[in-house]
């Protein structure tokens, strides 16, 4: 038998490593979160993966491991199915004669140790390791192209037609056979489920002449991951489409769909968009795991000064907070943090948004239709005989939705929205080019919000590094500064994929409008004049707010240079 969740707490509590308060709420976030209890007490902080691990040890007699300091041989791993190992979290790391040693997270599953001496047909040693380091092995050893190879076996050639240039590719109903496919439906689970282990934003499943690859966008930039055989091409979109409820007979038009799926405790949504290629069509699907959304203000990255500033005009009774900054740069979670601070009972929230991306309760959330004309004007001027208290509006993309909202603005509403500029100075002259009146804009407007997400150096592999002061100097720190500075970097890990970063922080340029700014934009003044006037009264730019984040040792020279301008 394994050790149970109340066993093993019971041991824990009677070698009083933990209290019974402990336990009771680990158990209890064990039964909403899932997972195992170890891992749930580590989680909470009660204790660490070493104390588990050195528990057990002690407990069963067994050697404990610490696999970060351990080089496994290919040919071991082969010896254990993928599906074995990450079943019962395990991981082979030796063979001696006719000894399979084996690291366990719990040393005491029988049924995992039988199962392995069954498939390999080895006397197996269980050695005791922490369960994170055995994830990050599996996921390393196990790699998805290992594990594509296994799907792979005993897949019949036959069974679905490369499209050819020219062609009109599979037949309708031969691809939905193909779809249904063993092989097919297990890749296509797999590609969902790595995504989600590797901390993937986007999935993009990208045909071309002569290759099929799939890349996830993990931390903001793009990894290739597999490159499935081009015969599976076809039936490997069109088992996404058919995920998705999109129609996949047609293969000339744009189409949009969502996939919800369950894993362990988690429920997460795919937003699946397909586009017609010259070799085929593209297949992108964007992760939304409402666990991972941010709603903690304090959390995001904001400074102090910052985080005042932007709290003062969310608070504030009516008026325009526009958010600003390309796709993928944090603009909705900014906005959703926003909201959940001011979800009161009394407040009545509605948001227009294309497409509704998380589910909040207590906040009445709109999902725009173009093709029966929802559009972000027709439901703002909805909301406006709904009594609302606070309005967001997904995206100001044209004159009408601008229009709309600063009447709304300045009719005792508080409007949030987003833009697409490069800084906050900028977005005054966006909005005047959209034909918005400057006196409108200068009434309507408490404040101007831009920002960018700059990766994280991954704490497990962080080390300090010597930068040249010319360096530090050019990326904008003062001369003076730069003779002390202490720079670090992430050498690359098991943890981060050898990237050397793991997880993103938030950069904002935080602009509010003074009457000042105001006199500027009734003055007709250049963004760069605003800008000016914006530091004057505080205002840190991206870059400035990069630099803070270097200080900090929090992020890199070359990431902030990459996320923002020198200005």
């Amino acid at each position: 038998m394994t050790v149970g969740s109340s066993r093993l707490g019971e041991m824990l509590v009677k070698s009083k490593l933990i209290t019974e308060d402990q336990l009771k709420k680990a158990l209890a976030q064990q039964s909403t979160a899932g997972g195992r209890l170890g891992s749930n007490l580590v989680k909470l902080g009660f204790l660490t993966e070493e104390d588990i691990t050195s528990f057990l040890s002690k407990q069963y007699g067994v050697p404990s491991i610490n696999l970060a300091h351990f080089e496994i041989d290919q040919s071991v791993i082969k010896l254990v199915p993928a599906e074995i190992a990450q079943k019962h979290m395990v991981i082979p790391i030796n063979r001696k004669g006719s000894v399979l040693t084996v690291a366990m997270a719990d040393p005491s599953n029988i049924f995992a140790i039988d199962d392995i001496k069954f498939l390999s047909g080895f006397k197996v040693e269980p050695v005791v390791a922490a369960e994170t380091s055995i994830k990050n092995a599996i996921n390393k050893h196990y790699d998805s192209a290992g594990l594509v190879k296994d799907i792979l076996q005993g897949f019949d050639d036959r069974e679905v037609a490369t499209v050819e240039e020219g062609d009109e590719g599979p037949d309708v109903g031969d691809l939905q056979r193909a779809t249904e496919d063993a092989p097919v439906v297990k890749l296509v689970n797999l590609i969902l489920s790595d995504a989600i282990k590797k901390g993937a934003s986007d999935i993009h499943i990208e045909p071309y002449e002569k290759s099929f690859r799939v890349r996830y966008r993990i931390d903001g930039v793009l990894y290739d991951t597999m490159q499935p055989p081009m015969k599976l091409r076809a039936a490997i979109i069109s088992r996404a489409k058919i995920m998705a409820q999109l129609d996949i007979a047609e293969r000339r038009l744009p189409q949009d769909g969502r996939i919800k799926i369950r894993m362990g405790q988690k429920e997460i949504d795919f937003r699946v968009s397909t586009l017609p290629t010259i070799f085929g069509e593209k297949v992108v699907m964007r992760l939304l795991d409402k666990s991972n959304l941010q709603l903690d203000m304090s959390s995001l990255g904001f400074d102090p000064q910052a985080l005042q500033l932007f709290e003062k005009a969310i608070l504030a009774p009516h008026g325009m907070v526009l958010v600003t900054g390309p796709t993928g740069s944090g603009k909705t979670t900014t906005l959703y943090s926003g909201l959940h601070r001011l979800n009161t009972v009394e407040t009545n929230i509605m948001t227009a948004e294309d497409p509704v991306e998380y589910n909040l309760a207590g906040v009445n959330q709109v999902q725009m239709k173009a093709e029966i004309g929802l559009n972000f004007a027709a439901a703002l001027r909805a909301f406006l005989r709904q009594d609302p208290d606070i309005i967001m509006v997904g995206e100001i993309r044209d004159y009408e939705t601008a229009e709309i909202a600063i009447k709304a603005a300045l009719t005792g509403h508080l409007v949030l929205s987003t833009l697409h500029t490069n800084d906050a100075p900028s977005t005054v002259s966006r909005l005047i080019n959209m034909g918005v009146e400057p006196f409108l804009v200068a009434a309507s407007t408490n404040m101007i919000l831009a920002q960018r997400l700059a990766r994280k150096i991954c704490n497990s592999c962080k080390e300090e590094i010597t930068v040249p002061r010319q360096a530090l100097v050019d990326v904008g720190f003062a001369p003076d500064e730069s003779k002390g500075l202490s720079c670090y970097q992430g050498k690359g890990c098991m943890e981060c994929n050898d990237t050397g970063y793991r997880g993103r922080v938030a950069l904002y340029e935080v602009m509010p409008i003074t009457e000042d700014i105001k006199d500027a934009i009734l003055q007709g003044a250049s963004v760069n004049e605003m800008k000016e006037l914006g530091r004057k009264h505080g205002m840190k730019t991206l870059r400035e707010a990069g630099l803070q984040k270097i200080r900090e040792g929090m992020t890199t020279i070359p990431e902030i240079m990459r996320v923002t301008s020198h200005n």
